[in-house]
């Protein structure tokens, strides 16, 4: 039997353990749950990626509009470049690859459009590689690796989630799911919104985020993009915003 995350049920698949005592898949499995938890201290939190300065100029005002503007963000944006670079930077982290992962990391900071997007990825980079020297989930060259270059947050959680065993494709899962739900405080907290409101709406980017991820994982270099012009210009409103609780 498999289950949806494709971990196998099955009678064999928890004969391998780690030093913990914990069945190979389970541990994966935890692993990406924790990364994509919002209480991972990197700050995801505190941004709202534009979304307040859609509420600010009228573009979302009620919970229809936020999901909308929410599933249009995961397809037209986060899944033709973050989920895609970070399809590409997994494996290269497995096989070592630091000059691909070099790469990436610029691609990804050269494609912030504005300095509040390039500071919040440089950020939650930062606060990731400070959470991976705490743990054994990276090597001491991994780790040096990263710290050598202006991390994005992308080439770091590629980092951290290249530790388990975990497909790809569960990686991106993991990494969708997280941003969905930071997103969706994001939204109750500017709108704002309720409890309720905010479970509906991560329930209809849940639905969106396989195929996104799917999408994701069939681009190549050529074809990954960050082409989002309106968030780039709202994103330079924002930051001139008179009045504003997030920093992006």
């Amino acid at each position: 039997m498999t289950m949806a995350t494709g971990i196998s049920t099955g009678p064999t698949a928890t004969t391998a353990t780690n030093t913990e005592g914990l069945p190979v898949h389970d541990m994966s499995f935890m692993q990406l749950m924790w990364l994509a938890s919002p209480a991972l201290p990197i700050g995801g939190f505190s941004y709202s990626e534009v979304l307040e300065a859609a509420v600010d100029s009228g573009r979302v005002s009620t919970e229809a509009e936020a999901a909308a503007w929410l599933v249009d963000q995961l397809h037209l944006s986060l899944s033709r470049s973050d989920l895609s670079a970070v399809a590409q930077a997994i494996p290269a982290w497995r096989a070592n690859d630091h000059e691909r992962i070099a790469s990436l990391n610029a691609w990804v900071l050269q494609t912030r459009e504005s300095s509040e997007l390039r500071a919040q990825t440089e950020q939650m980079g930062r606060s990731l590689l400070e959470w991976l020297r705490n743990h054994t989930t990276a090597t001491a060259a991994q780790i040096a690796t990263l710290a050598a270059m202006d991390a994005s947050y992308p080439m770091a959680f590629a980092l951290a989630a290249s530790a388990t065993q975990a497909s790809v494709r569960d990686c991106l899962l993991a990494y969708a799911f997280g941003w969905a739900e930071n997103m969706v405080q994001a939204a109750i907290k500017s709108v704002p919104l309720g409890q309720s409101s905010g479970q509906r709406i991560l329930s209809a980017i849940t639905a969106e985020i396989p195929a996104a991820v799917d999408h994701a994982l069939a681009l190549d270099d050529d074809a990954r993009q960050a082409f989002s012009p309106l968030l780039a210009i709202l994103s330079s409103q924002h930051e001139v915003q008179y009045s504003r609780l997030f920093r992006s």
